[in-house]
């Protein structure tokens, strides 16, 4: 089952998102279809989801990311290191 994160991924947000990292992580995917505006906050709030995913013996996908998403993580070069699914 996956996890769906929606609204914002940004500054403003991660708080909230940061708060349910253990759930979130624990997840074998994420459904980002739904998110309206990411930035390089939200970009690092996947990165610290896909770290804790590895502590648990887990490669976590991120599915269905929205454009702006995936363009931040190719200008940061973090494309090769989040594993995006269509």
């Amino acid at each position: 089952m996956s996890a769906v994160l929606e609204g914002e991924l940004s500054f403003a947000r991660v708080p909230h998102w940061l708060a349910q990292a253990d759930t979130l992580a624990a997840s074998p995917t994420l459904d980002l279809s739904r998110i309206t505006r990411a930035d390089s906050a939200g970009l690092a709030l996947l990165l610290e989801l896909t770290r804790r995913a590895r502590q648990q013996g887990q490669d976590l996908r991120l599915l269905a990311p929205p454009a702006q998403l995936l363009q931040l993580a190719n200008f940061f070069g973090l494309d090769s290191v989040l594993n995006f699914a269509a």
